[in-house]
């Protein structure tokens, strides 16, 4: 059986950044979980890995080194228009709730992500 295991992050605003992906993962705030200081938020469904956000003084000042993927397009074989489609829609979406686009990488002509920044500057990419 697989170990079970949070992923924390750093945050100037560890509520409104728990917001922000709860939004982009379809996660919900982790019930009994009350930190002015921090925020947690789980897979509704119980399957995937909880993230929590914790304040610290300190702003983000280099690449990260380990992000997230948002996979929105399922597993391969795809029809690559509606995999375009679909990563663009969700960029589109978190774009609109506070997200920054980077640049789109593009692979023998098809589009492979979107790389993105969450509010606090993190980058993500959409696939």
């Amino acid at each position: 059986m697989a170990t079970h295991w949070t992923l924390g992050c750093d945050a100037a605003d560890p509520h409104a950044l728990a917001a922000f992906w709860a939004g982009a993962l379809d996660y919900v705030p982790e019930p009994g979980y009350d930190d002015p200081d921090g925020a947690s938020i789980v897979d509704p469904d119980g399957v995937a890995p909880a993230i929590s956000f914790l304040r610290v003084p300190e702003g983000k000042t280099a690449k990260n080194r380990l992000h997230i993927d948002i996979r929105v397009a399922g597993e391969p074989p795809w029809d690559l228009a509606e995999r375009e489609r679909l990563i663009r829609a969700k960029a589109d979406e978190l774009q609109a709730t506070g997200a920054t686009h980077v640049r789109e990488q593009h692979y023998d002509g098809a589009l492979g992500h979107v790389v993105m920044l969450d509010p606090e500057g993190n980058e993500f990419c959409v696939a």
